[in-house]
């Protein structure tokens, strides 16, 4: 019972915050940080007013439009409300092709080379992976063909998606269902975990034939770095508010 008394008396308040909120609509702002140190308030002719609540604290802002380069933050703790990088979708995008061309070299070249008793053996990405399938490990093999060239592939192609039309200022189709495809798509991503296999698989196999690393591996290790970055630099909210600004 007071489990609910609770419960109730917090529904009274968000909506009371929220009722307050469209009254003090014209006027309302939160603090502001850039990162040259300066705070202020959002200009008023761009503030779209919306109702966020801080993870750390459950405090509710009156969140306005947040400047390029600056950070929102609570008003009680310090937590972070929200970040604007500079330049997120320019930096997002050419991450993302640098990424796709390390993509197409480390499936076009050589992976790793073993040398045993003046014989040399190449294998490629997909050659390992049609080696296991041949080797009654289909599942094994449909696992990795998953997580280290359809994944990464449907990222990047929803990044590319996603930023080549908003540089050349039009709305992509069907944009939703893009983060979405996106968002499936990181989690199943496991590039990091393929390379760590295979760095442990070099050490076990190196006092029993010579392994000469091919410019697939290079660029497969470089790929990882890269599509990191780019995830890391995505702002979905950058998009969104590009979005507003072309309609």
């Amino acid at each position: 019972m007071q489990v609910a008394n609770h419960f109730d008396s917090f529904l009274d308040a968000a909506l009371r915050r929220i009722c307050d909120s469209r009254r003090r609509a014209a006027s309302a702002g939160i603090e502001v940080v850039a990162r040259s140190g300066w705070t202020g308030h959002a200009p008023r002719r761009r503030l779209a007013i919306r109702i966020v609540a801080c993870l750390d604290c459950d405090l509710l802002h009156h969140l306005g439009a947040v400047p390029e380069g600056g950070t929102a933050r609570c008003r009680r703790c310090g937590g972070v409300l929200r970040k604007h990088p500079r330049n997120s979708l320019e930096h997002t995008l050419a991450l993302a092709l640098a990424a796709a061309i390390l993509f197409v070299v480390s499936n076009s070249f050589p992976f790793l080379s073993f040398e045993m008793k003046g014989r040399v053996t190449e294998t490629t990405l997909m050659t390992g992976i049609i080696d296991l399938y041949n080797g009654g490990k289909w599942e094994i093999a449909a696992l990795v063909f998953l997580t280290i060239e359809l994944a990464p592939v449907a990222q990047l192609a929803m990044l590319l998606y996603v930023l080549v039309p908003l540089r050349v200022n039009r709305i992509p189709w069907q944009l939703p269902r893009a983060f979405r495809i996106l968002r499936h798509a990181q989690s199943w991503s496991m590039i990091e975990v393929f390379m760590i296999g295979i760095l442990v698989a070099i050490t076990k196999l190196m006092g029993m034939a010579s392994i000469i690393p091919g410019l697939a591996i290079w660029a497969f290790a470089l790929l990882m770095l890269v599509l990191s970055g780019a995830m890391a630099s995505f702002d979905p909210e950058s998009v969104w508010e590009r979005v507003e600004e072309l309609r």
